[in-house]
């Protein structure tokens, strides 16, 4: 449980500083928030971070580009296949490298489908935290449905690391594409079923209309991307703006709000869940022929029925996987849309086998940097609110 430290300022009585967090299971991770409550008011919030990090970025510079790939995992843990997607454009544009059409519909699959399951467990936890745990069942068990797509796929249900700079670890069956196909149409009908639950019931909008309001240009100011910026009513999305792995072949919308509140953060993120299931309609009705990696036996692994059969191509294998392959000098910067908003990758490449300098962009770090802004002046319990509207994951805050 969590543990809570209570302290009376001496001369401002009625001023109570209490330490929610890091344990508390409302802060969705070992976020620590130091409060000042005069009352039930917030009049101070000051988070303190750094209790899940783990040096990644550090890491990245003494690891090959492949042996990375894992450790993007662990980032956002909630959407580990977008994650993996993203760090591997960032080395391909390094590499001046393309993929092949397939394994850029694959790939935007993989991204849709995390986008999904990421708002699946977004809503269910967030109406836990105030109160609606209906809501968290019905999420949960279409949720699990997604994990055994993911699993089926990538062999894992959370640390997937399922792409590779040049492609994909192999290709999607026909089985696999027939199930994905029933997920895809059943999302639409669950959400609707979620917002039935939700969207006009009156505690859920006495909680959220009016609670934790951003304006645009502050939003702006902190950096603040994805769903939550939209629900300002800011018009951006990297996939549109910068298209990438074949976005631009795709119609869909991109949902905005107007008030900028935790209600209008909850209504852009469940219409996103509807705009996936038709960008991922989409990919299955046109899913491209051909390979899904690169032939550049230099860079991407060889498959691995002839690893298992073949001395020379598990030489090959062995090599790849303990030295890797070296990038040319240079520098390049790659973001992409993930649930939670623009998660970038900067690279130096001063020409070897490992990064000089790896920096990231992480959407929950700047979208978290707005929580002060959002608490302060309203009630502790809308603390509880404001956290589980941003959706942060404090694996990749911290990092």
């Amino acid at each position: 449980m969590s543990t809570h430290t209570f302290e009376r300022h001496p001369d401002h009585p009625d001023i109570v500083t209490v330490n929610m967090g890091p344990s508390h299971p409302a802060t969705h991770g070992v976020l620590r928030l130091v409060l000042k409550l005069d009352g039930e008011r917030v009049t101070e919030c000051v988070p303190h971070l750094g209790y899940l990090h783990r040096g990644m970025e550090k890491i990245a510079e003494n690891r090959t580009y492949l042996q990375f790939i894992p450790y993007t995992d662990r980032m956002d843990y909630l959407s580990p296949l977008a994650a993996n997607v993203g760090f591997a454009l960032a080395v391909e544009n390094l590499l001046g490298v393309v993929v092949p059409p397939r394994c850029e519909a694959i790939r935007v699959i993989c991204c849709e489908l995390a986008r999904i399951g990421s708002h699946q467990l977004w809503l269910g936890t967030h109406a836990l935290d105030l109160g609606a745990a209906t809501v968290f069942f019905h999420t949960f068990r279409d949720r699990e449905w997604h994990y055994d797509l993911v699993e089926d796929l990538t062999g894992a249900r959370l640390t997937t690391s399922f792409t590779r700079v040049g492609g994909v670890a192999h290709d999607v069956t026909p089985d696999w594409l027939k199930r994905l196909r029933e997920f895809v149409d059943a999302v639409p009908a669950r959400v609707d079923e979620y917002e039935s639950l939700l969207t006009q019931n009156t505690i859920w909008l006495d909680r959220t209309q009016g609670v934790g309001r951003i304006r645009a240009e502050e939003a702006i100011a902190y950096g603040m991307t994805g769903p939550s910026l939209r629900a300002c009513g800011v018009d951006f999305d990297l996939r549109r703006a910068r298209p990438y792995s074949g976005y631009e072949q795709y119609q869909f919308e991109i949902p905005v709000g107007s008030e900028g509140d935790i209600y209008d953060r909850y209504l852009v993120r469940l219409e996103e869940m509807r705009q996936s299931a038709r960008i991922l309609d989409q990919v299955l009705r046109n899913l491209p022929a051909g390979p899904v990696n690169i032939d550049d036996p230099k860079i991407f692994l060889p498959p691995k029925k002839r690893v298992l059969t073949k001395m020379e191509e598990l030489i090959h294998q062995f090599m790849l996987v303990t030295e890797g392959f070296e990038c040319p000098e240079g520098e390049v910067y790659h973001s992409t849309e993930v649930p939670k908003g623009e998660l970038g990758f900067y690279i130096v490449s001063s020409g070897g086998r490992s990064p000089y300098r790896l920096r990231i962009r992480s959407p929950s770090f700047n979208n978290l940097a707005t929580l002060p802004h959002l608490v302060v002046g309203g009630l502790v319990a809308d603390v509880i609110a404001n956290i589980a509207s941003l959706d942060p994951v404090m694996g990749e805050v911290d990092r």
